[in-house]
């Protein structure tokens, strides 16, 4: 028998849906599989179990005693985030095909799945492809040389696999984000712990330095740069000097600093919380997809992957021109943020777009970047999907599609029989998050819509994620 706490030698035989490798051992004669984060077929593993159920257990990995023969060197520091750098995108894609298709199956109920499948769309860029990356302070670092946790220090980088107190030094280009930020991270770290202000420390929740949040523009190359701090002795940083320090550093790819004082003891950034001030530059950055503007600051939602997210929209506004909608009907963008889907499917039909969002910060950047872009024929509102109709009844029976686009959560089932009830003859449902989507699949099908096709979405290479978009049709 095995226990919760037990560490075991495991060989991995298989991947399962949300980054997890399968492992099986015997029990009483019997195959009995454990789960194992981020464990990738062919690696022999040591295995701390962390759930032990009668049919299943789930484990993190310890230690990887042999690599797997579809591994290759990366030459990017490892971290968290990016736990498949060292396996090939080919077998990267082999993986989330055929998971994703298997829960399609399993928890969808959808048969002959490969009927429906459209097209598998990659990222253009396999690394270096993230618009945005947070960085964490921690007194509580790890030193790789002696393998061990080191306290009392001052680290700068990504929480370390399995801890949300450990902080290892990113010294590195870590192949996801901005290369010549991360080259430098180290200087960065090296100027403000000349500052003799102690980094965060999260089991204590003191400190003084927390977050280093920074946001990328493609389109001009600039990056735009939030420090967290606590409020404790923040008289005696000098914030001054640390933007003319970046300023120096990064030239003019700076677009701007702002400084965020925030005491909850929660260890996020929450940039909703505390007090933030511009200190140098501008406090937002601009990004153009598919030839249109949007201004961006740092609490946007904005997709991590530009470039990929382009192809991502491509698809939803080819889904959508398959059909012939009369020039009194609409179509509604759920969900929609800062407008970027209404807006692009502007460009390519007559009809007028609605987009949806029950944030009412999220509709004013959209309404803003619609008169950036010099769009007319687009409305945004701040309303609850469920009391859209019942506040704007001109709009009853004149929805002919919706696009709905909901956080990786999902959309609830309440909220979801609310989109039914709109009664839209088609609905495009972009998904980050299949396996939420595949349960919602099932409610689509019993209340009338059928899938006609999808199509999976790449877009973050080295990680277990995969985008999902499927087109239903009504009956």
């Amino acid at each position: 028998m095995i226990k919760k706490g037990d560490i075991i030698d495991l060989d991995i035989k298989d991947f399962a849906f949300g980054g997890k490798g399968i492992g099986k051992i015997k029990l009483d004669d019997k195959d009995y599989i454990i789960f194992v984060q981020h464990a990738i077929t062919g690696q022999l593993v040591k295995v701390k179990i962390t759930k032990k159920k009668p049919k299943y257990a789930e484990g993190i990995i310890q230690e990887v005693l042999k690599r797997s023969n579809l591994e290759k060197t990366s030459k990017y520091q490892p971290i968290s985030g990016a736990p498949y750098i060292n396996l090939p995108i080919d077998e990267q894609k082999k993986m989330k095909l055929a998971v994703t298709k298997n829960i399609f199956e399993k928890i969808g109920k959808l048969n002959s799945v490969d009927e429906y499948f459209d097209e598998w769309i990659p990222s253009p860029s396999s690394f270096h492809y993230r618009n945005k990356m947070e960085y964490s302070f921690s007194s509580i670092g790890y030193d790789f040389n002696k393998e061990e946790v080191v306290d009392d220090t001052f680290s700068l980088g990504f929480k370390r696999k399995g801890t949300w107190w450990i902080v290892e030094n990113l010294n590195n280009d870590s192949g996801l984000f901005d290369q010549e930020l991360e080259i430098n991270l180290f200087k960065i770290r090296d100027f403000l712990q000349q500052t003799a202000l102690p980094a965060w420390h999260p089991p204590k929740k003191v400190g003084f330095f927390r977050h280093l949040v920074v946001r990328k523009s493609y389109s001009n190359n600039k990056i735009l740069m939030n420090l967290v701090t606590s409020s404790n002795n923040v008289g005696k940083f000098k914030v001054e000097q640390f933007a003319n320090f970046l300023s120096q550093l990064f030239k003019e790819r700076l677009a701007g600093l702002i400084h965020t004082i925030n005491d909850d003891v929660a260890d996020r950034e929450k940039l909703d919380k505390g007090n933030s001030k511009l200190i140098f530059g501008e406090k937002t950055i601009f990004e153009k997809i598919n030839n249109l503007d949007f201004e961006i600051s740092m609490q946007s939602f904005f997709q991590t992957n530009p470039k990929c997210a382009e192809k991502l929209y491509q698809k939803v506004i080819d889904y959508l021109l398959e059909y012939e909608i009369d020039k009194d009907q609409i179509i509604l963008d759920l969900f929609c943020g800062t407008g970027t889907i209404g807006q692009l499917i502007s460009k390519h039909t007559t009809n007028n777009i609605i987009g949806v969002d029950i944030v009412e910060s999220s509709i004013k950047n959209a309404i803003k970047n619609a008169k950036i872009n010099q769009l007319s024929r687009l409305k945004f509102i701040s309303s609850d999907v469920g009391k859209f109709l019942l506040n704007h009844p001109e709009y009853q029976n004149k929805i002919h599609s919706i696009v709905i686009d909901p956080p990786r959560a999902g959309i609830s089932p309440k909220s979801l029989r609310k989109v039914i009830r709109l009664n839209a003859k088609v609905i495009i449902y972009v998904s980050c998050n299949p396996a939420t989507q595949a349960r919602d699949l099932v409610t689509l099908n019993e209340m009338g819509y059928e899938l006609k096709k999808f199509s999976l979405v790449d877009q973050f290479p080295h990680t277990a994620h995969i985008e999902s978009i499927m087109l239903f049709e009504k009956n």
